[in-house]
């Protein structure tokens, strides 16, 4: 045995140990209840199963010429009785089958939705940093492949497998008490040489499955990856490429497809060499027996009986074996998940945010992703109840990150981050976020209509109010322009509405959210000209009476904030007011002279008019024309 399987048992007992709270849960007695009575069950459909051979071999002896003797009617009344009593026996048997499935249903159910939402909730509870390297669709899969793992390790590992091992030593036990142990040795023989035969088999089977399912997914990726990137193939005339290199994976999943079915040839006619084997082997024991008067014909039937009975389950012991190994392998991927430690955890009995005011404090705060690359060194940032404050800078310069530190999805290094004088590491990550409200710079939007992603910024808000906050957001008249209005599907993240209308939704959605703190990242990025002027507005209105931390790369955006802070490589360089910066002749002025520069040069003679699709003042245009002649634009 090698180290990989030898590791994988090890990880199989794992797994099932895991699995059996969910199947035996200390909190619910009726569970337990079903869970036995499912077993009771069981063990009464074997116990038929195994007896049911008796009223067969019964039925037959009772037409040898042995009872030729007895009256007509006596041999044809009791001939019939016990067919009856076989056909009863049989029907009991399945009886009690279908009792056992119709019990353990809800025990089994209950404990697939447990699992699968227990792992649902744990990948929500995992940090940030944790879902940016890991691929969305892989974790969906993971606990989908977990939860069917479950299911089949119920369905074949307790009602099959089990009962199997069952009615084999009960038919064992039958043919040493009841014949000879002759009879007991071939079953033995018979039985372990077929599973040795079928187990490395399928160990075979199973490695060159993995390379099939390897081959398979490199494929899949290839084509779904080339369909996400349909027009940037249509960009180069790239078709024939795209074909080749999706062709070069599944012609060697093809090599490995045949050899799989080859190998499956081989393995079904050992089991069948095997099986035949045995039962001709206890065949002649029994037509030996009935020769020499030790057996009756009715014997010999019930022997065959047996032995067809024992040997067509064993005939799917390869396909179950290897789907239990997978099952297996898939449930320990899920339980891998679950293990894994959520980086940002509420304290003990941690206590709710108490947002008086909504004051925002960074304490000489550091912070880093990586521990060879600082992001934000000693910052000291605060943000008055009630005001607005801008964080400006050039890209990498940790703007950002501020607001993932708010909003408490990583927690600080170093110093202390604050609202209204409460460390967010004291206080439930839920009452937190509760009080914040947040416009990325990239809105995602759930697959479902707008008017649900509207009001999923507040539970239980009317339809009224969302018309309110759509207006609001200048949102309104696009969508009752829609053929389903409010009830129009967005599509997949969004993506069948443009950037600046995905962006308007999710700026709905937190007017409706109506928090005390507001981060705004980047929040009208996606708008043009004219229609980010009316936003502004909106968002200038709403922000009154809030905290609210913008975060800008446009500074035509952040000119009416209460206080803007230059953030360069972590570090806060500069402060004030618009007025305040743009007279210090600084990094600020620099960076708007350029800017305004580069306004002028898009919108023409547009940008130096207050009236035109830009957004500046003729005084503003006046202030950068002066400042173009003393800064340099770099």
């Amino acid at each position: 045995m090698n180290k990989n399987t030898e590791s994988e048992r090890m990880s199989g007992w794992r797994t099932i140990k895991s699995v059996t709270p969910y199947l035996w849960p200390a909190d619910r007695t009726d569970i337990k209840i079903r869970v036995v009575l499912a077993m009771i069950a069981l063990i009464f459909a074997k116990v038929i199963s195994v007896s049911t051979p008796f009223f067969f071999k019964a039925a037959i002896d009772s037409m040898s010429p042995e009872t030729i003797t007895l009256p007509v009617v006596m041999m044809v009344t009791g001939t019939i009785a016990l067919v009856i009593a076989y056909g009863s026996m049989r029907l009991l048997g399945v009886g009690f089958n279908q009792l056992r499935d119709v019990i353990f249903a809800k025990v089994g159910q209950r404990a697939l939705r447990r699992l699968a939402l227990e792992t649902f909730e744990h990948i929500h509870a995992l940090s940030l940093r944790y879902h940016i390297t890991r691929k969305t669709g892989g974790l969906s899969r993971i606990i989908e492949r977990g939860v069917k793992g479950v299911e089949f390790l119920l369905r074949f590992m307790l009602f099959s497998v089990g009962p199997l091992i069952l009615e084999l030593a009960m038919v064992g036990i039958i043919f040493y008490v009841i014949f000879d142990v002759r009879y007991l040795v071939v079953v033995v023989v018979t039985i372990t040489l077929y599973v040795w035969f079928t187990f490395r088999v399928t160990e075979w089977r199973v490695q060159i499955r993995k390379e099939m399912n390897k081959q398979e997914t490199d494929a899949n990726q290839k084509a779904i990856d080339s369909l996400l990137n349909y027009e940037t193939v249509k960009y180069f005339s790239a078709e024939a490429r795209e074909a080749s290199r999706y062709d070069d994976s599944m012609r060697e999943y093809e090599r490995l497809a045949i050899h799989t079915n080859y190998t499956l040839g081989f393995l079904n006619f050992g089991q069948s060499v095997l099986i035949t084997g045995g039962l001709v082997a206890v065949m002649v024991l029994a037509a030996m027996g009935v020769q020499d008067g030790t057996l009756t014909v009715g014997d010999f039937v019930m022997v065959n009986a047996y032995m067809i009975q024992i040997t067509l389950p064993l005939n799917f012991l390869g396909t179950v074996y290897r789907e239990i190994r997978q099952a297996l392998v898939d449930m320990g991927e899920m339980f891998d998940l679950l293990g894994q430690p959520a980086e940002i955890v509420d304290k003990p009995d941690a206590p709710d945010l108490v947002c008086t005011g909504g004051e925002i404090t960074f304490e000489n705060v550091d912070f880093s992703y990586e521990s060879n690359r600082s992001i934000l060194h000693k910052l000291n940032l605060t943000v008055p109840a009630g005001k607005t404050v801008a964080v400006v800078g050039p890209s990498g310069s940790g703007k950002s990150t501020i607001g993932r530190l708010l909003f408490r999805f990583y927690d600080v290094n170093g110093g202390s981050l604050k609202i209204d004088g409460q460390d967010l590491r004291d206080i439930t990550q839920k009452s937190l976020r509760e009080q914040i409200g947040v416009i990325p710079q990239d809105t995602v939007l759930f697959n479902d209509t707008v008017g649900y992603n509207i009001a999923y910024g507040r539970p239980g808000a009317t339809h009224d109010e969302v018309i309110e906050v759509a207006k609001a957001a200048q949102i309104h008249d696009f969508i009752i322009s829609l053929p389903d209005g409010y009830d129009a599907i967005v599509g997949e993240r969004g993506l069948k509405l443009s950037g600046g209308e995905k962006q308007r939704v999710g700026i709905a959605r937190t007017l409706l959210k109506n928090p005390p703190i507001l981060l705004l990242d980047e929040a009208t990025s996606a708008l043009d000209s004219e229609t980010e002027q009316g936003i502004l507005d909106s968002l200038k209105s709403m922000g009154e009476g809030r905290s609210v931390i913008t975060i800008a790369h446009r500074l035509s955006t952040v000119v009416h904030a209460d206080r803007i802070i230059v953030l360069e490589k972590g570090h806060v360089t500069e402060e004030g007011t618009h007025d305040e910066l743009l007279a210090l002749k600084g990094r600020y002025a620099s960076m708007w002279a350029r800017q305004a520069s580069d306004s002028e040069f898009r919108t023409g003679k547009d940008a130096e008019v207050g009236t035109g699709r830009g957004s500046k003042t003729t005084e503003l245009q006046k202030a950068e024309r002066t400042l173009r002649k003393d800064l340099p634009t770099s």
